[in-house]
């Protein structure tokens, strides 16, 4: 029998595939590929929880702004009712404060007009004395005079006692 290059080529074939078999080459790849997929699968469950812990925690980031936004809306909503209060407040304290002046210079115009009608009265008063005095003192003698001093002095006695 011929033994050419392709017998050599198949026995060095059969003992490379026996040296492999012998040295547990496939059993070595196949625990290598095997402990491969165990981490990505590891990998794949490990993003999978941070996947979830993500939307977790954005969905808590969402509901917390929402809470924030409500909050802000009842502040700025109190701030405006306060604001508005106060307004209100200011308000009615002005047209209290505006009555109370006027009635004050009301008062005040009153009191004015009273003193000059009160001035007037006191002017007509000692022009009236003065002019009785000069009437009096130009028809009066001395017992008219005297009668009228003593006639006045029982009348302020009368009244004292």
């Amino acid at each position: 029998m011929a033994f050419d290059a392709t017998f050599y080529a198949f026995v060095g074939l059969l003992l490379f595939l026996a040296l492999i078999a012998y040295l547990k080459v496939p059993g070595m790849m196949a625990k290598g590929l095997d402990a491969r997929a165990e981490k990505i699968q590891n990998e794949l469950a490990e993003a999978k929880r941070l996947r979830e812990e993500a939307q977790h925690l954005l969905a808590e980031y969402q509901r917390k702004r929402k809470d924030a936004e409500a909050e802000a809306a009842s502040i700025v909503a109190a701030a405006e009712r306060e604001a508005s209060a106060l307004t209100a407040e200011a308000k009615q304290k002005t047209e209290e404060y505006v009555t109370r002046r006027t009635a004050l210079s009301e008062q005040k115009i009153k009191q004015a007009e009273v003193d000059a009608i009160n001035a007037v009265r006191a002017a007509a008063v000692d022009l009236a004395v003065a002019a009785a005095e000069k009437v009096i003192a130009a028809k009066a003698d001395a017992a008219t005079g005297k009668s009228l001093f003593d006639n006045a002095i029982s009348e302020v006695k009368s009244r004292l006692n």
